[in-house]
């Protein structure tokens, strides 16, 4: 199988079937920053590929088991908490400071106990917890959104979703084990820039991606390496590890955010035409999939002071985006110029375009259960917030300026707020 290697800058990537991964975290190095003024030089930085790749496991390194020096206060309230797992208000920055920053690994543990799934695929649990482990080490910390406790969030949004009566009567115990997985995983070494980034800066996972899903298609990919390395599924017949590989590599491709008018328009279709039928393993895959985008975009359906947190962290890894491409002389990305783009104007437009079409649809396949309702309120509450916090900047900044204007992104988010 393939295998994962670690290399100088010690961030573990793939090898033979893909390539390894820039760790970023190069370009806030101080000795490299003074040396680096331009586009060809961090063309060449961001297509840097390590060197000296040695197997951990070749080299006898293999994750030891975590021992949560933790106060006993802290895991009793830890374990009070994963007994309210199933609660929509469930704090996961709570529990990432309860478990010593272990959220993503205690949470797969404790419900791959709750859903049965170490014993139906007879699971040995010092290898679930090592692959647990290796997972959540691929996180890279240093990034605001898109790391390890925000997987653990996706992966506790799925299993609220997973409850839900309408998909549950259906799900099989494969069904229910390719959800966690591919919620905890789905973003996997995200590198803290989107596409467009890669692209631009001809970063080599764009080439080998053909620039398509190139993210989405690494996370998968990352997945696969790691599966197959701690070997958790090698006592499974071959047939069924490699229809497992090909669902998770489907669901982990369907969060990528472009795809999201082709699944909207599918689920739109299938509702109206009401001609879902979740006894076929098709049918339920694609609701998954559906799950899973919920899941991944659900911050904005969150109670407010969690809701408010993941905005500010999502914005702040959109601003470092854009100071990286200023700092090199790129063109700055929509959303990501913290000059112009506010919280309040990306979120209200993140609500209204992206957010609210989805779980629209999805409170309307479920048949407005009480989380269903329960999220769609809090969505609009939250939006009602963000638009009068856009109202008092804009309001401030009329006061500070004489001319009665405001900036770009403030009067074309109001203007969209404005169009019936």
């Amino acid at each position: 199988g393939d295998a994962r290697v670690r290399g100088q800058t010690g961030v573990v990537s793939e090898r033979r079937g893909s390539y390894p991964f820039i760790d970023f975290r190069l370009l806030n190095n101080t000795t490299l920053s003074g040396e680096i003024g331009t586009k060809k030089k961090v063309k060449r930085l961001l297509s840097f590929q390590r060197y000296f790749h040695a197997s951990r496991l070749l080299r006898g390194i293999v994750p030891q088991a975590s021992l949560y020096l933790l106060d006993e206060d802290y895991l009793g309230q830890a374990r009070h908490m994963l007994s309210k797992v199933g609660m929509w208000d469930f704090d996961i920055f709570l529990f990432d400071r309860l478990t010593n920053g272990n959220s993503l690994v205690t949470l797969l543990c404790h419900l791959f106990n709750v859903h049965g799934l170490i014993h139906h695929f007879q699971l040995d649990m010092v290898t679930l917890h090592r692959f647990f482990v290796m997972v959540q080490e691929d996180y890279h910390s240093q990034n605001p959104y898109h790391n390890a406790v925000h997987a653990a969030d996706v992966t506790q949004a799925m299993h609220c979703y997973l409850r839900e009566p309408k998909l549950a009567n259906f799900l099989t115990p494969s069904d229910i084990m390719l959800g966690l997985l591919a919620a905890a995983a789905h973003d996997v070494d995200h590198p803290g820039v989107n596409q467009p980034f890669l692209i631009k800066t001809k970063h080599h996972l764009a080439s080998l991606y053909q620039n398509v899903s190139v993210l989405e298609n690494h996370h998968w990919r990352s997945t696969i390496g790691m599966l197959r390395e701690s070997r958790l599924l090698a006592h499974l017949p071959k047939e069924l590890t490699q229809d497992i590989e090909q669902q998770l590599g489907s669901l982990i491709l369907a969060t990528d955010i472009n795809r999201q008018n082709e699944f909207l328009i599918r689920l739109k279709s299938h509702l109206d035409n009401q001609d879902l039928r979740l006894e076929d393993a098709q049918d339920r895959h694609f609701m998954l999939q559906i799950a899973l985008k919920c899941a991944d975009i659900c911050n904005p359906c969150r109670v407010w002071d969690l809701s408010k947190q993941w905005s500010e962290r999502v914005c702040e890894e959109f601003y470092r985006q854009g100071d990286l491409e200023q700092k090199f002389e790129l063109e700055i990305s929509p959303l990501c110029n913290q000059q112009k783009d506010t919280i309040p104007g990306i979120q209200i437009g993140f609500m209204t375009y992206i957010v609210e079409p989805l779980f629209e649809r999805w409170a309307q396949f479920t048949g407005n259960t009480p989380l269903s309702e329960n999220m769609l309120n809090h969505l609009r509450r939250n939006k009602a917030k963000w638009r009068s916090l856009l109202h008092k900047q804009h309001s401030s900044s009329r006061s500070n300026d004489h001319s009665g204007q405001v900036t770009g992104s403030q009067e074309q988010t109001l203007n969209e707020e404005e169009t019936p």
